[in-house]
């Protein structure tokens, strides 16, 4: 994981801004919406991406390198190597 080397304060409500700099790198837009994991004590923030990244299909979903894929999809992948 690399640092950033950005902080910033939760609100009242509980609320953080994510920097610019970081929603433009990471292509978060306004009405877009995140994942939230955990992972000891680290909390994860994931663009949310339902459906295969290549056809939109949302069924048989696995993860390839971070990235939700079909299982169809994964199949043709592995045929192309």
């Amino acid at each position: 994981m690399k640092s950033t080397g950005m902080v910033r304060k939760v609100d009242e409500l509980g609320r953080i801004v994510l920097p610019a700099e970081i929603r433009q790198s990471m292509d978060i837009n306004v009405k877009d919406s995140l994942e939230i994991f955990t992972d000891g004590g680290r909390i994860i923030l994931q663009k949310y991406q339902p459906s295969c990244i290549f056809c939109s299909n949302a069924d048989n979903m696995v993860y390839f390198n971070n990235k939700r894929i079909c299982a169809e999809c994964l199949n043709k992948l592995k045929l192309q190597f």
